[in-house]
């Protein structure tokens, strides 16, 4: 899919993945809507795209589908959504405190795989609907999972199984919105330097970047967004997983 003219949706696109996605896809010549909970990063980042802001809970239905609406009525249906938005709260599963709340672990699953879920469903419906483009596409959902999905390292129970999820729904999506053309897609990033880990001691980011192979550094936010473009480019990736990772493989801790 040639992305010049078309309408995308990226959630989380306020910060990190989501931002240097929606900055890929506009300068692509993208019409892009950034979604985002935190509606002034949203703004700052749709003000220096040229983008559209909204502010929206991924994991809201009726915000969501509201938040869809909206975008459609402002850069037109969307081809493409990428599903950024995601949180990594930690614990152990038992603590020095005892178990982990059940309520931590419910939040974690709500805004990656819940709220991923719910925004494939709301544009999957409506891209259904839209005039076939080459092969008969007609859009392209990419998701975000992690390569804790395969490595969840401890204290990772929620944020690894949330990202699994995100994996075990990639097929069984594909699979079934093929017969309307729509293509699923995940990316599995591994150590990215988002504005996370730009949080941690100098020292502690060294030592991580040297845990990847090759090439020795973190990722940047700026690739993953690459891979965007090069999955709605080739119609021939659908149904996969791809590990943006450097060849990391995570150790239990």
């Amino acid at each position: 899919m040639d992305m010049n003219g078309q309408a995308a949706i990226v959630t989380g696109g306020g910060s990190g993945l989501g931002a240097a996605t929606a900055t890929a896809l506009a300068a692509a010549g993208a019409r892009v809507a950034v979604l985002d909970r935190n509606a002034a990063a949203a703004e700052a980042v749709a003000a220096r795209i040229g983008g559209y802001a909204i502010a929206a809970d991924v994991t809201d239905s009726a915000g969501a589908e509201a938040a869809v609406e909206s975008a459609a009525a402002a850069i037109g249906p969307a081809r493409l959504l990428v599903n950024c938005a995601g949180i990594g709260n930690a614990g152990r599963i038992v603590g020095r405190d005892g178990p982990l709340a059940l309520e931590a672990f419910s939040q974690v699953i709500a805004v990656n795989l819940i709220g991923t879920f719910n925004m494939l469903r709301l544009l999957a419906v409506r891209m259904g609907t839209l005039e076939p483009m080459a092969d008969g596409e007609r859009g392209l959902i990419v998701n975000t999972a992690s390569v804790a999905a395969y490595e969840g390292q401890i204290g990772q129970a929620a944020y690894a199984a949330s990202k699994a999820g995100v994996v075990g729904l990639t097929l069984p999506a594909a699979r079934e919105l093929a017969r309307v053309g729509v293509r699923v897609m995940t990316i599995a990033p591994g150590l990215i330097e988002t504005p996370m880990f730009l949080g941690l001691p100098q020292e502690a980011r060294q030592s991580l970047a040297a845990s990847v192979p090759f090439p020795a550094r973190l990722g940047r936010p700026e690739e993953y967004a690459a891979l965007v473009l090069h999955i709605a480019a080739n119609r021939f990736l659908n149904g996969e997983t791809i590990r943006l990772d450097g060849a990391l493989r995570m150790a239990p801790r």
